[in-house]
């Protein structure tokens, strides 16, 4: 599930936190950038989580009606095709997503009035509307409800996106990506798969975890090389004007470059241009492309850089 894209966000994140309080102890900062790795992770879940909280409640709020003194028509009879959500009680009862809250302890229970006013606001949606609406009321309706709820209505909702970054630091700029790997897990659920639907890894593979924990340390244990090299190459402009951002991110851009052959330099290039288009001033993405361009020819002479 955790991408090279939201790696190497987390290894620029842990590097500018290392740069402002001077730390250095290389553990103690690796250590640092895996338990972010792992709270994104803990974000996927919680955003799973959410549609079957968020089901559950609608389902006790109808029942606490119906079952009030003198309810109304309307509440005694009320549409239950949220409350009854096929897809939503298929998760609720994955294995590997209860087993997962189970180990870390992951939970939405301290967040009620925060339910209720996603829960309210969901109800208010156009898309609510066209669901009660829909003819079609079948598992893949019930699945696409919520699949198109979480990318265009729960996860576009500034109020929601901040409290969300409120409730974990490590969440800050994690939304965008963890909530397309969502989407995309709903999108993977098939109704005869049961409980048994099997949910995204923390990563793809045992390689991708290398990777993040290789490219925070050539990043940290090179930087002053690698700062070096980008002074050599600032052509009247003095290191210490260049934003602090832009440093880090060449910084992690040479790493990359120079220490993982199978990908090729374009990518590289592209993925820590858009980081400082990002991150940092509207003119570094141009600013630093025509630098590690420089760089690029560079170590090809030195013949430093070797792709297979």
């Amino acid at each position: 599930m955790i991408n090279r894209i939201l790696i190497r966000l987390k290894v620029l994140q842990i590097l500018y936190a290392c740069s402002l309080n001077g730390a250095h102890e290389l553990k103690t900062a690796e250590n640092e950038l895996l338990f972010s790795l792992q709270k994104a992770y803990d974000l996927y879940h919680y955003l799973l989580l959410l549609i079957v909280d968020l089901t559950r409640l609608q389902a006790r709020i109808q029942d606490n009606r119906k079952h009030k003194y003198m309810p109304t028509q309307d509440e005694m009879n009320p549409n239950t095709r949220l409350a009854n959500n096929r897809f939503a009680i298929q998760l609720g009862e994955n294995e590997d997503l209860k087993a997962y809250v189970n180990q870390h302890k992951i939970s939405w229970n301290n967040d009620r009035d925060f339910l209720k006013n996603v829960l309210e606001m969901l109800l208010d949606s156009d898309l609510y509307a066209r669901y009660l609406d829909n003819p079609d009321d079948s598992y893949e309706a019930d699945k696409d409800f919520w699949r198109t709820a979480l990318k265009y209505l729960i996860n576009k909702n500034e109020r929601i996106t901040d409290y969300l970054e409120d409730k974990s630091i490590f969440w800050n700029d994690d939304l965008e990506i963890v909530e397309s790997f969502a989407v995309k897990t709903i999108k993977r659920f098939e109704e005869i798969q049961g409980s048994k639907q099997t949910l995204l890894p923390m990563f793809k593979d045992e390689e991708d975890r290398l990777f993040a924990v290789k490219l925070f340390r050539e990043s940290l244990l090179h930087g002053p090389e690698y700062r070096e090299r980008i002074g050599r190459h600032m052509k009247n402009w003095e290191t210490e004007r260049l934003a602090h951002i832009d440093l880090i991110i060449m910084q992690m851009a040479i790493a990359e470059l120079m220490n993982f052959p199978s990908i090729p330099i374009r990518v590289s290039l592209n993925e820590y241009i858009e980081a400082a288009k990002y991150y940092s001033t509207p003119k570094s993405g141009t600013f630093i492309n025509g630098i590690l361009d420089t760089i690029v020819n560079e170590l090809k002479i030195e013949k430093l850089l070797r792709k297979d």
